[in-house]
């Protein structure tokens, strides 16, 4: 949402709850952590709330992942698996799988921004922000981003 309203004005961390039927006390610890990260700002304020810093363009999804989630795949960070490829003869072959996988989920997740997640979802319906979920929608946010997701579990 914040990536779809840039150069809009901050939104309040209501109307992101709201709009994403997320907890808005869950929302505050992610925004809380983004802030610190600099990703995001916050503006007080009777027109107070949250707004990126930069361009959706120049936010990678590797650094959300990597800054909520941390290693980019579920597999540990590269140079565990290096560390376990040299010493770990047995296992060697799976953990070169293993960083292989790690390795192409990473080249995918540098190279993708959020505009580019924008632009794949054909964002311009959108773009009034007026779109509010029904109850029991599923969230458009990415359940391996945001875990604690309401609607993960039904399809996974």
């Amino acid at each position: 949402m914040l990536a779809r309203r840039y150069n809009q004005g901050a939104i309040r961390i209501r109307d992101i709850a709201y709009e994403e039927a997320l907890p808005e006390k869950f929302l505050e610890l992610i925004l809380l952590e983004l802030k610190n990260a600099r990703m995001v700002e916050s503006v007080r304020g009777a027109k107070g709330g949250y707004q990126l810093r930069r361009a959706p363009s120049e936010i990678h999804l590797s650094e959300i992942i990597r800054l909520i989630d941390g290693p980019l795949a579920p597999f540990g960070d590269a140079e565990q698996l290096r560390s376990l490829i040299s010493r770990d003869a047995e296992h060697r072959a799976l953990y070169q799988v293993f960083l292989a996988v790690r390795d192409a989920a990473a080249k995918i997740l540098e190279h993708t921004t959020l505009a580019d997640i924008m632009n794949a979802k054909g964002v311009d319906a959108s773009k009034s922000g007026k779109r509010h979920k029904k109850k029991g929608e599923p969230s458009s946010v990415l359940p391996m981003v945001v875990h604690g997701n309401p609607g993960r579990g039904k399809d996974d």
